[in-house]
């Protein structure tokens, strides 16, 4: 559902090729992903794929409740900063302050809501649902008000774009994109700059999550992570997904979501040498175990019909069980320098 009046990724890309030559991984992801988020709503059946607060209204719930205890933890201070950066449609926040409201009205009146969202179309979705709870939508961290930040950044990380380099003999290369008559290639360039390790990094990331974490370091608050990834060395993750299903990266730029393994352990060393305290990785289905997914989805089976209880069950196995989303999705929490450990990441 592409918007007629956004430029035409395919057309763009080729133009810069055409200019400068190969382009750098990242710059096509970047300018890929910015099209495809910006003309449409690409989650549920469908859209392209499903995310986990999309799954269960329990996903959604819990983070909230964390963000609650964790809050607590820290003397409940106020006014804070409730943010999501990449809402979706909404989902996650709109659950969580359902569950806010009802359960924690100290929390809920301390809090303004902030939305971390550059797509005009995802915008609409998420002003339709939370109608007036949201203070204002940012375009990045920097412009977030001052004062204690708890931060979601669920399945956010994993669309930053990514470097690919490697050495070759004494030279480092970097993966690119070319043009062959009317066709995108892979090919490679010499690395622009000498990268700190090779691999597939994520310097964009890492830099998101160093922001967030100075700003949680400094500030007080919390930065709660969850997406899928690895503990690092990865050379390529990158894949693209139209219609719930993998397609060529290179087939079509701005109509299929391109996105790669988040490394964690960078991720964590960034919010560290940022300051702030890290707990986790761990895997996801630990976490929300912890949390009391199992426990939260039969309370909500026992009031449901039949057919919405199996659902709810459905969703719930595929967040936790490890040949699912339980192993290979993970929770990262970053916290003040000195924070008791978070709900969920006890050893």
């Amino acid at each position: 559902m592409g918007d007629r009046n956004q430029p035409n990724a395919r057309a763009v890309i080729a133009a810069e090729i055409a200019r400068r030559g190969p382009m750098r991984l990242d710059r096509f992801m970047a300018l890929a992903n910015a099209a495809y988020y910006a003309t449409r709503d690409p989650f549920g059946r469908a859209g392209d794929f499903i995310t986990a607060p999309e799954t269960t209204q329990a996903y959604g719930e819990l983070i909230g409740a964390w963000m609650v205890e964790v809050w607590r933890a820290q003397g409940a201070p106020a006014p804070v900063v409730l943010a999501e950066a990449g809402p979706g449609r909404g989902t996650l926040i709109a659950d969580a302050l359902r569950l806010i409201d009802r359960l924690a009205p100290d929390f809920a009146a301390a809090c303004s809501v902030h939305l971390i969202e550059t797509s005009p179309t995802l915008r609409a979705l998420q002003a339709a649902r939370l109608g007036g709870r949201v203070a204002a939508w940012h375009e990045s961290l920097a412009s977030l008000p001052a004062g204690p930040l708890f931060l979601i950044a669920s399945e956010f990380l994993d669309a930053l774009p990514v470097r690919q380099v490697r050495r070759r003999g004494e030279a480092w290369v970097e993966r690119a994109v070319a043009l062959a008559e009317d066709r995108f290639v892979w090919t490679e360039i010499p690395a622009e700059a000498p990268p700190r390790r090779a691999g597939e990094v994520n310097e964009a990331a890492e830099a998101w999550i160093a922001e967030a974490a100075g700003r949680v370091a400094h500030a007080t608050g919390a930065l709660l992570v969850l997406d899928y990834g690895h503990g690092g060395g990865a050379e390529d993750t990158l894949q693209a997904v139209q219609g719930h299903r993998p397609v060529d990266p290179l087939a079509a730029p701005g109509e299929a979501d391109l996105s790669a393994q988040v490394d964690f352990a960078a991720l964590a060393q960034a919010a560290r040498v940022a300051g702030a305290a890290v707990f986790g990785p761990i895997p996801q289905g630990d976490f929300l175990r912890a949390l009391g997914l199992p426990e939260r989805t039969a309370i909500l089976c026992r009031h449901a019909p039949p057919a919405t209880a199996r659902q709810l069950q459905a969703a719930a196995r595929r967040l936790i069980d490890p040949d699912a989303m339980g192993l290979l999705f993970k929770a990262l929490a970053v916290l003040p320098p000195g924070a008791s450990t978070p709900p969920g990441f006890a050893p």
